[in-house]
């Protein structure tokens, strides 16, 4: 996959003043973001390795990051068990961007407005690399997986969906 090395996107610009080391990777976009298994087979990594980031709102009303890989479904129970809430719901997509800063489908557990708690499936520790979104459609980065924890100030759980 050819690196566009002109572009930097904001995660790009804080993993770089955080002196992280990653590997930027672009894939094409048509009219609408494709999902994230399309996305590991367009950057021609392996689904486990790539991570999607999903924002959800705990009974507290407190908002939480979790990183899972692409092919697997967020386990609500297990998201609250592991972010010490009674229950989480997913975001509505309409408040992504104010919350974040990032849209559907470019949301990075790098750089967004606030810092929010935030949960990686613990799958990512058996990793050398895995990619998240770089904060922008099109764009992914591939980096180490403890340093992404320590930068986001993440831990890691059980998450994911059985099945």
């Amino acid at each position: 996959m050819a690196k566009q090395k002109d572009e930097k996107t904001n995660v790009m610009r804080v993993l770089d003043q955080k002196k992280v080391p990653y590997t930027p990777h672009a894939y094409p976009v048509g009219d609408t973001a494709p999902d994230g298994v399309t996305v590991a087979r367009l950057l021609g990594q392996n689904p486990a390795a790539v991570f999607k980031t999903l924002v959800a709102k705990g009974a507290s009303g407190g908002c939480y990051v979790f990183g899972i890989p692409v092919e697997a479904t967020l386990d609500l129970k297990k998201a609250a068990k592991a972010a010490g809430e009674k229950s989480v719901a997913m975001l509505p997509a309409r408040e992504l961007l104010p919350l974040t800063g990032y849209v559907h489908g470019g949301c990075s557990p790098v750089g967004m407005k606030k810092r929010f708690p935030t949960l990686f499936h613990e799958s990512c520790l058996e990793l050398e690399t895995m990619c998240v979104s770089a904060g922008k459609v099109g764009y992914q980065v591939e980096l180490n997986p403890a340093e992404l924890i320590a930068l986001a100030g993440a831990a890691t759980a059980d998450l994911i969906a059985e099945g």
